[in-house]
């Protein structure tokens, strides 16, 4: 029975013109995903985003037996998929619109643990990038993290490494199925991985090893992380395109400062001169804009139970209690303006209830 229910949900992803968004309405509208099969062109159609192309793709869907042929990989290598239904599926992701689906994870992997920290970078790490990289994980020890990163060559496998070393959890991202590791030069530090994380994917054995892959892993490694962290990169790169999907998902999002003029540096001077990440140089800086630690006493923070507020501040709080909003918007909707409202939200902050993200943001703590 489950090896059905499998069945229905890897052909939803073979579906051609059904994307991730589409899929879920699928979902949603048809009461099951066993139930799109089976559903009638009418019933499709009411689906928002199905036309009568889309509609026709599902009907005419035959490609089963490259279902089962996935499945019977699954089960050989002991392979984890996670429906984005499922209890074991990444929070954090199900709030974002374009995850995946469905993912297939390998390894000891806890996708809903405590602290998630992304760390990116150049492929061309430098001996700076490389000990600050090596500093940073060790440091972050303290804090019950789990690192997370893309396995490529540069910061991303310093970052496993160092994660491997110290002994934290660190699970890699990959642009590509389970039957291969790209590089091949990562294998044996994948295979440490496996015993203090892992290696997750949203790619099927029998996807193509494309470029595109891997701008479309950056979006998880963003989704997966309360935080991402930029150590070197050029104006241009994944790794930055991975710290702007992570604002848009409201984020944080930090970079480590470089060189003026260096060129992998210029990515993370960039970054923080455009306020879209806070400049840190160590772990403590993390852990303080976090709010891992209290800020008064400078240490590990435990939440009070019971706070005092006024009236202003509860409304602030009921108001940030589905998601970051910026000052802005916190402004228009409250009611509250200038220094009124900045002393507020300050107070918030000593308070421990909120915390300012990159960008004139804030969220509940």
């Amino acid at each position: 029975m489950q090896s059905d229910h499998l069945l229905y949900k890897i052909a939803l992803t073979l579906i051609p013109g059904i994307g991730d968004v589409l899929a879920r309405n699928l979902v949603s509208y048809c009461g099951s995903v066993e139930r799109i099969f089976k559903s009638k062109k009418s019933e499709l159609l009411r689906v928002p985003g199905i036309d009568a192309v889309r509609a026709a793709a599902v009907l005419s869907f035959r490609s089963f037996k490259q279902a089962e042929e996935e499945i019977a990989f699954i089960e050989k290598n002991k392979i984890n998929p996670l429906f984005y239904l499922d209890q074991d599926y990444p929070a954090r992701l199900k709030s974002i619109a374009d995850s995946p689906i469905l993912l297939y994870s390998k390894g000891n992997v806890l996708l809903n643990g405590g602290r998630m920290v992304a760390i990116v970078g150049t492929r061309h790490a430098t001996i700076y990038g490389k000990t600050i990289t090596e500093t940073l994980i060790e440091d972050l020890k303290a804090y019950d993290v789990t690192i997370i990163s893309g396995l490529a060559y540069g910061i991303d496998i310093c970052a496993h490494r160092a994660a491997v070393e110290a002994g934290i959890p660190t699970i890699g991202v990959l642009g590509h199925g389970l039957n291969r590791l790209y590089p091949a030069q990562h294998r044996s530090t994948a295979v440490k991985m496996l015993e203090q994380g892992g290696l997750i994917t949203e790619f099927k054995s029998t996807d193509p090893f494309d470029r595109e892959n891997f701008p479309k892993r950056n979006r998880i490694v963003a989704g997966l992380c309360d935080a991402t962290i930029v150590i070197e990169s050029a104006v241009k790169g994944g790794a930055l395109i991975t710290a702007e999907i992570a604002n848009s998902y409201n984020r944080d999002v930090f970079a480590v400062p470089g060189k003026v003029g260096d060129i992998y540096s210029e990515g993370c001077n960039y970054f923080i001169k455009s306020n879209k990440a806070n400049l840190v140089e160590c772990a403590n800086d993390i852990a303080y804009l976090s709010g891992w630690i209290d800020r008064r006493t400078n240490r590990t923070r435990q939440k009070e139970i019971f706070v005092a507020l006024d009236e202003p501040e509860k409304q602030l709080v009921a108001m940030l209690n589905t998601s970051p909003m910026h000052i802005d918007e916190i402004a228009r909707t409250s009611n509250l303006f200038g220094s009124r409202l900045a002393s507020i939200l300050l107070g918030l902050e000593f308070k421990g209830v909120i915390i300012a993200l990159p960008g004139k943001s804030y969220k509940l703590a």
